[in-house]
């Protein structure tokens, strides 16, 4: 290409020197300490694997004989995610607007920041035990921790693409002399929306996942009667149950795409 020598900007990115050297020896000492203090080994690993082999021999053929407690729970894991997708997206969206650091003063953005990092600290399945503890055993609680979640990543990633966008439009709709309404209507929210779509999209398709992983710790869904079932070894119903959740999976992966389509 015209204006650009080949020759230049080629310099080696593994290049070696002495502190990338004694960094990649930091690195690998400390990972053979790591093995040696877990007492990991390959005899161990090659044991797991004959244990793994009878585990997935009792898991064959798959047991659907109990299907009404697979739709139950199904249906339950599907309300779940999608009603905490719903309002976490929704309270997702105002959070991220005011966490912008473009459009807000720092003493509005930097609390807003601070609850949204909050929101996203734990695992949640600590914030279900959370919620189990507070609002008791069922959806209720499976609801609330998706939502926390949904607000900790989506809030997050929407003000950093707010924070990239150009001032340009901004400023052109302030001096026709809009409102604030009026100025996120029509020149912020149309330079991302399409990212807040896909961020929207793969939130639900996480929900969907976690939705039956909060249910081991009591908030509904899926991932009780998984539970009931590894405790009970019924290793047969455990597979229906893996399968039951693929499809679940499966089904979020075709409902995000649509959602793609229809926002394109």
């Amino acid at each position: 290409m015209a204006g650009i020598n080949s020759s230049q900007n080629r310099e080696n990115p593994f290049k070696q020197n002495w502190f990338v050297t004694a960094t990649w020896l930091i690195v690998i000492c400390y990972v053979v300490y790591s093995f040696q203090a877990m007492g990991l080994s390959w005899e161990r690993f090659n044991d797991g694997l004959g244990h793994a082999s009878n585990l997935l021999g009792r898991m064959v053929p798959p047991n659907f004989s109990r299907w009404s407690l697979l739709l139950s729970g199904l249906i339950e894991s599907l309300e779940i995610a999608i009603i905490s997708s719903i309002f976490g997206i929704f309270i997702s969206l105002f959070l991220g607007l005011v966490a912008a650091r473009n459009l807000m003063p720092t003493w509005v953005s930097t609390p807003v920041r601070m609850l949204i990092a909050l929101c996203r600290t734990f695992h949640p399945v600590i914030i279900a035990i959370l919620f189990v503890k507070s609002v008791g055993f069922g959806a209720l609680a499976g609801i609330l921790t998706l939502i926390v979640a949904s607000v900790g990543f989506i809030a997050k990633l929407f003000a950093e693409a707010i924070e990239e966008i150009s001032l340009k439009q901004v400023e052109a709709i302030r001096a026709t002399g809009a409102g604030f309404t009026s100025i996120i209507l029509f020149s912020v929210m149309p330079q991302v929306f399409s990212r807040f779509i896909g961020f929207s999209t793969y939130q639900l398709d996480s929900n969907l996942r976690n939705s039956t992983m909060v249910g081991i710790v009591g908030a509904g869904g899926l991932g009780g009667t998984l539970f009931s079932a590894f405790q009970r070894f019924d290793y047969d119903f455990v597979a229906a149950i893996l399968i039951i959740i693929i499809a679940l999976i499966m089904f979020g992966e075709f409902l995000s795409n649509i959602v793609r389509r229809i926002f394109r």
